[in-house]
């Protein structure tokens, strides 16, 4: 008695590769698959997204289009910079540490075409477009390819006889990887590999596995494929049992095929054997499953790249008795409708593999393959010949049941929501410098001199620099997040610092479409929302209307806030618009150690990750935040002599809130205020007092109105800070 099993095709082929094709195709099947689980069968999903670095980690065989995570082959020790700052004017010194690293990731153990996008964390490092939103030094991917050179940074630091080449085996180096975004930590990285121009058939994936020992036509085809495990079973196994696969052995050598495609041939009734050398035998034995032992749920878990290649999982259920489950994972790209199908043509041939019959049949049975799908007279549905035995004079085959063409579970599988990282260039950094007045309560000592920067979509930020009147450059940190800011398309006339500006409306076009603004009511207005910065005004806006992707038309305006009133008939065209959150600001001279004084010039610039030049941008430093505002309600009352009594309410730049009709703080060591009579350019008269009220009598006036008009003769009234000049408030003196 002899057995003819698949076994027996394996040997056909020598050394490893035939001893692994031998394990192949000597396993009987079941349940419809080819292969039966034995320990760890090829690359699980998670795998492909863990990075590791461990001896004997697989290096998976990339087929199509895969997001994996890929094994550290090479690192640096963390590169560390420091950087001292501040110590100036008796103030603390501040040291900072930033951290780089260099090192290099193995992808594939098949050679690969490119890498569009790469993760780090799960967010965007690198765009499909190619460009990084973190800074690093270069960037640098070897293919896979035989005759792939050494790369340079591991032999400087290795030794160029120490370094391999690493052929055969695609991998990626990072080089000095800023790792601020990151914790100060190499990130978990996962990479977009495309290894195949466009989908793979699993004919080209077993052929390539396989250095061309198997072949297979008209198969399904995948976007991408990992293919992993101790030997080729490992490797074709997640294929062959999610498609339903069968291996025999054809004229050219194995071919893997469909378990439910046409059948080769009939097996007659005549065929069958009743009889051997006179002893009755059984010619037709059936055998059948229980159908519980039938999954009632099945789930096939594969990659989805409409879902940036995340894991999907796709599930179907049957009717009928069974608590059973079952999930197949599969390491190919499939959109959530073929994966939804497998599932349910798998639950299919599940079902239908509970039947099976044993046939003894005459010496022409020899001809029939094992792994062929045949049809049996007076039996219906399709059988594969699983088994074929030469024993007692007979032929035993052992079939079983496989699914026919039958009906297709209706598309519209969803893939699932996902949040999506918009994948936006970096594009090119704005800067705008902002001398503001304190927006917080209490004085400060200082000028606020805040740096705010931005850009497109994808801006991430930038490196500040101070220079200095020689063009020498100081770093000064990196720019807060991103700000919302842009330009005024007109010039917005002047209003009133005591009156809701209900008579006009500011056009303002901002950097990106992403940037919004929002209306805001009286209650979120009171608790400082939308307050921002057009040229040199402080003003906040209760409705803001979108008229294009870019632009907006912002109402209800409050001007002149926080002092600012000086400014409103100063507008012009193109002006800078600048939304003020606190978060989104830097005080670049604090970075520095440096105060900010009156009259110098400060000048910045900024590059960020998508700029080909600095940015710069410059401001005469006035210290808004240390002049008192100017006084209000200056009142002119004749003394009855021929002169004055004039009278004014001070402000305070420690006094922006409602105090119901209490006096604000003073905010400065005393209260002090000049006064300066003007005719044209010329200083008529300078007076000092320390009480809101000066009087300017007969004699006084006579002596400054000598050879002047009305018109010519202005009184200014400036509060004298501890710190600045206030600004002035101006009333004209009548003759």
């Amino acid at each position: 008695m002899a057995t003819v099993v698949l076994t027996a095709v394996g040997s056909v082929f020598g050394g490893p590769i035939g001893a692994a094709l031998g394990g192949l195709v000597g396993n009987a099947f079941d349940h419809g698959a080819l292969f039966k689980p034995k320990g760890r069968q090829g690359p699980r999903l998670q795998d492909l997204h863990i990075q590791t670095s461990t001896y004997g980690t697989q290096i998976p065989k990339l087929f199509g289009t895969m997001r994996v995570a890929g094994t550290v082959i090479w690192a640096t020790d963390l590169r560390e910079t420091k950087k001292k700052s501040g110590g100036g004017k008796g103030q603390p010194s501040v040291t900072t540490y930033s951290y780089s690293a260099s090192f290099a990731v193995a992808l594939s153990a098949r050679a690969v075409r490119s890498v569009k996008r790469i993760w780090a964390d799960g967010n965007l490092l690198r765009g499909a477009s190619g460009d990084f939103k973190t800074a690093l030094g270069d960037f640098r991917l070897y293919r896979g390819e035989e005759d792939q050179a050494v790369d340079p940074l591991i032999a400087s630091k290795q030794g160029a006889s120490q370094t391999p080449a690493h052929r055969g085996i695609a991998y990626a180096v990072f080089e000095d990887l800023s790792l601020a975004d990151y914790g100060n930590r190499i990130p978990s990285l996962t990479f977009e590999v495309e290894a195949d121009d466009g989908a793979v058939s699993i004919g080209a994936i077993a052929t390539g596995l396989s250095e061309e020992r198997i072949g297979g036509e008209g198969l399904a085809s995948v976007d991408g494929y990992a293919a992993g495990g101790s030997d080729l079973e490992d490797a074709l196994a997640p294929l062959v049992e999610t498609f339903g696969l069968a291996l025999a052995a054809g004229e050219e050598g194995l071919v893997i095929s469909p378990e439910w495609r046409e059948a080769s041939h009939d097996i007659p009734a005549a065929s069958q054997c009743g009889r051997v050398n006179g002893r009755a035998l059984d010619a037709l034995e059936r055998s059948g499953a229980a159908a519980d032992a039938v999954p009632v749920a099945l789930s096939v878990r594969h990659y989805d790249a409409s879902r940036d290649y995340q894991a999907g999982m796709q599930r179907v259920t049957r009717p009928g008795p069974g608590r059973l489950e079952q999930g197949l994972e599969l390491p190919a790209v499939l959109t959530g409708d073929a994966a939804r199908a497998l599932a349910g043509e798998r639950l299919g041939a599940y079902w239908a593999g509970r039947a099976g019959l044993t046939l003894r049949c005459g010496w022409e049975a020899l001809c029939r393959q094992p792994g062929s799908v045949v049809t049996v007279e007076g039996e219906a549905g399709l059988w594969r010949i699983e088994e074929r035995e030469w024993e007692a004079m007979a032929v035993r085959l052992s079939l079983r049941r496989v699914p026919g063409a039958g009906g297709t579970i209706p598309p519209g599988a969803s893939s699932g929501a996902i949040v999506r990282e918009s994948d936006a260039p970096h594009g090119p950094t704005s800067l705008l410098l902002a001398d503001l007045p304190n927006l917080k309560d209490g004085t400060v000592s200082t000028p606020i001199l805040v740096a705010a920067a931005g850009g497109g979509a994808g801006w991430r930020g930038a490196a500040l620099f101070a220079m200095n009147e020689l063009g020498e450059a100081a770093p000064a940190g990196r720019t807060a997040p991103r700000a919302t800011m842009g330009r005024a398309d007109a010039a917005l006339p002047g209003g009133s610092a005591t009156l809701i500006d209900e008579s006009h409306s500011l056009f303002v076009t901002l950097l990106a479409q992403d940037m919004e603004l929002m209306d805001a009511n009286e209650l979120a207005l009171a608790q400082g929302s939308n307050l921002c910065l057009v040229g040199d005004e402080l003003m906040q806006f209760s409705r803001a209307v979108r008229t294009s992707p870019l632009s907006y038309r912002l109402s209800g305006l409050r001007r002149g806030l926080r002092g600012t009133e000086w400014a409103m008939d100063a507008h012009v065209g193109g002006e800078g618009f600048l939304l003020l959150e606190e978060d989104r600001l830097i005080e670049p001279l604090a970075a520095l150690g440096a105060e900010g004084e009156e009259g110098a010039l400060l000048r910045l610039s900024a590059i960020g990750i998508g700029d080909v030049e600095p940015v710069e941008a410059a401001l005469a430093i006035r210290g808004e935040a240390l002049k008192p505002p100017s006084p209000v309600h200056v009142r002119l009352v004749p003394d009855g002599a021929g002169g004055w009594r004039i009278g004014w309410t001070r402000r305070s730049r420690d006094g922006w809130r409602w105090s119901s009709g209490g006096d604000v703080p003073l905010g400065e060591e005393s209260e002090r205020y000049e006064l300066r009579v003007l005719r044209g350019a010329e200083v008529k008269r300078r007076a000092e007092t320390a009480e809101p009220v000066w009087l300017y009598d007969a004699a006084m006036v006579s002596d400054d109105m000598a050879g002047a008009s009305a018109a010519d003769c202005i009184l200014e009234i400036r509060q004298i800070g501890s710190r600045a000049m206030g600004r002035p408030a101006r009333v004209a003196i009548p003759a």
